[in-house]
């Protein structure tokens, strides 16, 4: 299992500040969401591959459109020389097919993963918009995600274990609103802390607020990698 820390901090600034507490990290995602790429842009890529080039970049702009324009949307991405990227697998399985064969061009593309349920989504709220049960769905996203040739999906823990099984061991499976050590989920519906996490294979944990909210970040960080 593997750690992405998300950047979530209001200033670039300050996100810049967390980079460099991690910097002796080799291991690292991070993840760099809507608000600060918008407001910072590609050269903010650029900063945090200088802090330590051996970050892996997550970029989490979750990709939703008709199918010519998420493929080229994710060439654009790939140009920029991030390691990871996400879409919607509700833009269906021909968008999904479009973006992976506009991306056989690279020798070196990024991992695609796509979108199945927002964690911040509970039960209810989930089925009223889709009209099916969130494992239902997250099913059917996670099959169509794999007959497209993604490399795996984001999901909760609670739907990892049966996408790994539905699909393959190697399918990837990435797990937003993780609360390490059982803190407070805040705006996570579908929250999890680290055993469960193991217990449902997942394979790359998203932690944001235990991490960037601590006194000493890179003293969380450790103690989340020790307990992986």
């Amino acid at each position: 299992m593997q750690l992405c820390v998300a950047l979530d901090l209001p200033t670039k600034e300050e996100n810049l500040t967390l980079v460099k507490e991690l910097e002796s990290h080799n291991d690292l995602w991070l993840k760099v969401g809507f608000r600060a790429f918008i407001r910072d842009g590609h050269s903010f890529l650029d900063e945090i591959k200088t802090v330590n080039p051996n970050f892996k970049i997550f970029l989490d702009l979750k990709l939703y459109d008709i199918p010519n324009t998420m493929a080229d949307a994710a060439e654009e991405i790939a140009h920029m020389g991030v390691d990871m990227f996400n879409i919607h697998a509700s833009a269906g399985k021909k968008a999904m097919k479009t973006v992976m064969l506009r991306l056989e061009k690279f020798k070196k593309r990024p991992l695609v993963l796509a979108v199945t349920a927002l964690t911040s989504f509970d039960y209810h709220t989930f089925k009223e918009i889709y009209g099916a049960d969130i494992e239902e769905k997250a099913k059917q996203f996670a099959l169509q995600s794999y007959q497209a040739g993604l490399d795996g999906v984001v999901c909760s823990a609670y739907e990892s274990g049966m996408i790994k099984h539905e699909t393959d061991s190697t399918f990837l499976t990435l797990t937003p609103g993780i609360r390490p050590f059982g803190e407070k989920s805040d705006d996570q519906q579908r929250v999890a802390d680290i055993k469960m996490a193991k217990e449902e294979r997942v394979d790359i944990i998203v932690v944001g607020r235990p991490v960037y909210k601590a006194s000493r970040p890179a003293e969380t960080v450790e103690k989340i990698l020790q307990a992986l």
